[in-house]
């Protein structure tokens, strides 16, 4: 018998982000989203703005052919389930965000407070793929309901959002 750690201990996730693990991935959705464009800058630091940019950024990152990318974004509160915590999960793949917007425009799922999605995510790098399901309807979660307000648009400002 080890007893140099509890039995079932896991080390504890101290992100405020929730990034895709390969395998499965279950959320709650706990706000609102805001919607946005993102770019990194040769510092390798994101800029966001709620609007496209119209003309390049002077200081946005590019490949060695002279490629660049503004991705479009959501990001909303989330309790993340494998972590036991709420984070910020930031989406910018477009096969999540439409399929998403399939289950909250839908009469029979709705308002995406009310169940689970669970991100299926299989590969990496340009093999990535993702699936996305949902659990039935259910009560939020009581540790979910404890969970911070935090004020995502500070992420325009580049500030973190869970300090108010």
């Amino acid at each position: 018998m080890n007893t140099f750690l509890p039995e079932k201990y896991k080390v504890p996730s101290t992100s405020n982000y929730m990034k895709f693990v390969e395998g499965r991935n279950q959320f709650r959705v706990l706000s609102s989203a805001v919607i946005g464009y993102e770019y990194w800058t040769t510092d390798n630091k994101p800029v966001r703005s709620r609007e496209l940019p119209e003309e390049v950024p002077e200081n946005i990152k590019k490949d060695d052919k002279g490629n660049y990318r503004v991705n479009h974004f959501w990001a909303f509160l989330v309790w993340n389930y494998e972590a036991e915590r709420a984070q910020i999960l930031q989406l910018t793949q477009k096969s999540i965000m439409e399929m998403m917007k399939e289950y909250v425009d839908n009469p029979a799922w709705g308002d995406p407070q009310k169940y689970d999605f669970v991100v299926a995510r299989t590969g990496a790098g340009f093999d990535t793929e993702y699936k996305v399901s949902v659990n039935p309807h259910s009560p939020m979660p009581k540790e979910a309901e404890k969970a911070p307000k935090v004020d995502l648009e500070m992420l325009f400002d580049n500030e973190d959002p869970f300090k108010k």
